[in-house]
């Protein structure tokens, strides 16, 4: 009998993710308590298993942008690392039994909930469209890092590689990974910049140190920041597990961007990627194909191949859902 259950031991859960080829690092324990720890994250588990084997995994995470009035409308559940279910129609009757549960359960309690697909999940669209998750066409680019530094850089676009090996033969940029929690803070004060001017929500530090209390000793994180002098100009931190480096949030001081630190910041990075036997470079998102998105422009010149794994939504009506696009604008308005 499948059975649904909130809570799993580690070990297997752990084991479970480690062990299956489309487990990434948000399915971990390690970045569930990453979320745990995190101001504004709330996140749940659910798993459908039998007789104690695991068949199918859920993790929404309850984002919340803003407490007291504005609590409902800005609060949203996204389950980062998509859906994971063992390929076999035990494994498809248990994900089908898992979604209905937290639909009927909890799902008409959120907005909408969100799954961000960063594996292709085509074989399982039908199933998820029954349980009311109806999928959106959202792009990515993945970079292959199986191969020599030389060619990761050859396989980058002709004039952003020129411009790596032009600022490579300044060297008026330094790039260098934050050891120390205290340069966490740095790094946020500069993503908070980014974001700012781009009126897009960045969550709180509270995150980004839980990130590195827990992922750092574990090597699941990396935080990387280029300098010119004694300024940090830009910051990139990567989620790192298996053989996949995550882009996960960056930022960049625009006065600075004549001296290319974003360009030699992203090359530093691959290259530490391939000489480190990485597989991939996953970039983390670029937008939707029908819309203009400017950060998609910077990540295809280097060289990526263009994948479309979507997202899958959930609203109770589409009502909800205008809602929270609603709340979503107020607070970019009023807090952004």
């Amino acid at each position: 009998m499948i059975n649904i259950v909130r809570n799993l031991p580690e070990e297997p859960w752990r084991h479970f993710v480690d062990t299956h080829p489309q487990g990434n690092i948000f399915h971990t324990p390690e970045m569930f308590q990453v979320f745990c720890a995190a101001k504004g994250h709330q996140p749940e588990l659910w798993a459908a298993t039998k007789n104690g084997r695991i068949l199918a995994l859920l993790l929404p995470v309850q984002v919340t942008l803003k407490d007291g009035a504005l609590r409902l409308v800005t609060t949203r559940s996204v389950v980062y690392g998509g859906v994971l279910h063992v390929a076999d129609a035990e494994g498809r009757e248990a994900l089908l039994r898992l979604l209905r549960s937290y639909v009927q359960e909890t799902g008409r309690k959120s907005l909408f909930t969100e799954l961000r697909n960063i594996s292709d999940l085509s074989a399982i669209q039908p199933l998820l469209q029954t349980c009311g998750f109806v999928y959106e066409d959202h792009l990515n680019y993945l970079i292959n890092l199986d191969c020599s530094p030389e060619e990761v850089l050859n396989n980058i676009g002709g004039g952003t590689r020129k411009k790596i090996r032009r600022g490579l033969r300044r060297g008026t940029v330094e790039v260098e990974v934050v050891e120390e929690r205290e340069g966490v803070a740095v790094c946020y004060d500069l993503l908070g910049q980014t974001y700012s001017l781009a009126q897009v929500p960045l969550a709180d530090c509270s995150l980004f140190e839980a990130a590195f209390d827990i992922l750092s000793p574990e090597n699941m994180v990396r935080f990387t920041v280029a300098r010119v002098g004694h300024v940090i100009v830009a910051v990139s931190v990567e989620l790192v597990y298996k053989n996949v480096v995550y882009g996960w949030y960056g930022g960049l001081n625009r006065d600075y961007s004549s001296y290319l630190p974003n360009e030699l910041l992203m090359w530093h990075i691959l290259e530490w990627g391939a000489k480190n036997d990485y597989q991939i470079y996953d970039f983390g998102g670029a937008g939707r194909p029908d819309e203009e998105y400017g950060v998609r422009d910077f990540k295809a010149k280097f060289g990526g191949r263009l994948v479309c794994y979507g997202r899958n939504t959930f609203a109770p009506s589409s009502t909800w859902l205008q809602i929270s696009k609603l709340g979503y604008a107020l607070y970019r308005k009023l807090f952004i």
